[in-house]
């Protein structure tokens, strides 16, 4: 009878056991856990302190009880792995409850240990009031702080502030979560944006909903230090000399791989600390496999080691080690990045390779960035999907994907991922026949439409460039045209643009100087682009601003309002739906959108 030993539970490793066990019904499986819980929804975490999962008892995936029962498993929780003996095949396992510690003998060994949130060492980093988030003990901590601040509201003068220090998923999270409480939320971010899979301009719209939902930002700045604050409260000090008065700190600047055990193991490590391991999840010890947050693995588009925290892979990572155990020769794809959140009214996903990410290995890329209505636009409550897509200059090669919006932005990311993995073009794009209804999407559905906008620019019928390039134009050599209407010119327009409504430019074209290069742009792109077609016939050197004013206004205005409180106040009266959408301009870029 073969042993298998699991040292950690949730995602990888209680599903690694199930899996073992549907494989080899004869085989003694022990799963190891040092925490309480062995199989819990740590996604959920941040809606239980929100109070959108009230119940805890919800988090609770399973116990040991019901792994028992369902698949005979023999499951320790409180049991830790304090170290590993390869020569022996043994584990010495410490008993939490008993202060005991004993040898546990294995055929094949897994290691699911997880990461572990990163607090910082720096000064009042472990005083009281500043927690990280990882377990439900972590959950159950915060949560009582946040129901006795909610309970004495007011109180101290003044309503009660949580800083979240960090701008990753947890932290945007528990920035709603708190919000959502009644708590008044600052969120510090070292990076000048939040979510770094995102490019910048794609950030930069959750950073306009964030103020607008009252969230105080500093982006581009550090935490130095933590101290007592005023009324027993802490005062966190930042890089920039700025100082915020807070009831709660939360630490969310990202995790660390748990992998002391499998440095002492002698087990061969990656740059940053993470467990190497093949296609089948095997260490450096065939005998040794390792699966989850620990472990580094080859992204499909990049062909880069990465690690990369996610649930969904950590599942597949352990379904493919109880294979090969097994004998089943399951190679493990990649790690693709998939990922979504939710931040107030707008959700932002990605998938592939970012642009920082392409530039920093070297691989030839272009961009575009469309807004596209999740449902037909005559049907009520249409709401605009941001896209922007990365891929090869040659082929077209999908590279990455990614997609702000409010509704249906789950649906695209999705088709997008599939597009990746499967290492279709921008061309496929534009022929993938998607579902269509107008209660649920377009007869151009946003993907054909980002597809469109991408193999134009393959093909050579439109030029583009982005928000970015505006800067640094030439004005001798380069001319800005504006061809919305009038009323969106006065509502804001890029400095130093000519403005020429696209209904009126076909008879002003004597207006317009052969001599220079003219970036057109219009809200959010068709109305440009239709006026670049003309003009290029017209003998015109012309490109369109990808993404139009849409994308320019929101990359290029302040991100940052943490001390700015007056603004923070009136953005907030814009009411809780200030979201980020079509201009009533924009209708007619919309036209070509219907069915």
């Amino acid at each position: 009878m073969s042993a298998y030993v699991i040292v950690g539970g949730v995602a990888g490793g209680a599903t690694a056991a199930a899996r073992l066990r549907r494989l080899d019904e004869r085989a003694q499986i022990i799963v190891l856990e040092r925490g309480q819980y062995v199989s819990f929804a740590n996604c959920g975490l941040p809606y239980h302190i929100g109070e959108v999962i009230p119940n805890r008892e919800s988090l609770l995936v399973s116990t040991p009880e019901k792994l028992k029962g369902e698949f005979n498993l023999d499951v320790r929780t409180e049991h830790e792995v304090v170290a590993i003996d390869r020569a022996a095949k043994e584990v010495i396992v410490r008993d939490l409850k008993e202060g005991r510690c004993y040898r546990l003998a294995y055929d094949k060994l897994i290691l699911s240990p997880g990461a572990k949130p990163i607090r910082p060492k720096l000064p009042g980093a472990d005083l009281p009031g500043v927690y990280t988030l990882r377990d439900i003990p972590d959950t159950e901590a915060i949560k009582a702080v946040v129901d006795e601040l909610v309970k004495h509201n007011g109180s101290r003068g003044r309503p009660p502030l949580a800083l979240v220090v960090g701008g990753g998923f947890i932290g945007l999270e528990m920035a709603e979560n708190l919000a959502t409480r009644g708590l008044k939320v600052a969120l510090v971010e070292m990076m000048e944006q939040v979510l770094l899979p995102l490019d910048f301009e794609m950030a930069a719209i959750l950073h306009h909903h964030l103020r607008a939902k009252g969230v105080r930002l500093s982006l581009g700045d550090g935490l130095k230090a933590i101290e007592p604050g005023a009324g027993g409260g802490l005062r966190a000090i930042l890089s920039s000399g700025k100082s915020v008065e807070a009831d709660l700190i939360l630490l969310a600047i990202g995790v660390r791989p748990e992998s002391e055990l499998a440095r002492a193991a002698g087990l061969e490590l990656g740059p940053q600390g993470h467990v190497i391991v093949n296609e089948f999840m095997q260490t450096s010890d065939p005998d040794i496999y390792a699966v989850g947050d620990v472990i580094q693995v080859v992204h499909p588009v990049t062909g880069a080691p990465v690690a990369i925290p996610l649930a969904g892979p950590a599942n597949r990572q352990a379904r493919i080690a109880a294979d090969h155990i097994a004998g089943r020769k399951t190679p493990y794809r990649g790690t693709l990045g998939t990922s979504i959140v939710k931040v107030f009214e707008l959700t932002a996903a990605c998938a592939g390779a970012n642009s920082r990410t392409l530039k920093q290995l070297g691989i030839p890329f272009l961009s575009s960035i469309t807004h596209s209505p999740d449902h037909a636009g005559y049907y009520p409550g249409a709401t605009t999907q941001t896209v922007k897509l990365l891929y090869a200059p040659g082929d077209g090669r999908l590279l990455g994907a990614q997609v702000v919006g409010q509704k249906a932005v789950d649906r695209t990311i999705d088709v997008l991922a599939v597009a990746i993995q499967t290492r279709l073009s921008v061309y496929d794009l534009e022929h993938l026949e998607l579902a269509y209804a107008p209660q649920y999407g377009s007869a151009k559905d946003a993907v054909n439409v980002a597809g469109y906008v991408a193999a134009n620019r393959l093909r050579g019928d439109s030029v583009l460039v982005e928000w970015s390039d505006i800067a640094h134009l030439d004005p001798q050599r380069y001319g800005i045209l504006d061809v919305r209407t009038q009323a969106e010119w006065e509502a804001g327009h890029i400095p130093g643009a000519v403005h020429i409504p696209n209904t009126e430019l076909r008879r002003r074209l004597s207006e317009l100087s052969k001599d220079k290069e003219w970036v057109v742009y219009c809200a959010v792109g068709r109305r440009a682009y239709v006026m670049e077609r003309m003009l290029r016939q017209h003998g015109y050197r012309v490109a369109n601003l990808t993404g139009g004013w849409t994308t320019y206004k929101l990359a290029t205005e302040p991100q940052s309002n943490l001390m700015d409180v007056e603004r923070c106040k009136t953005e907030v009266s814009m009411g809780p739906h200030a979201l980020v959408s079509l201009t009533a301009g924009d209708s007619q870029d919309k036209m070509d959108l219907k069915d």
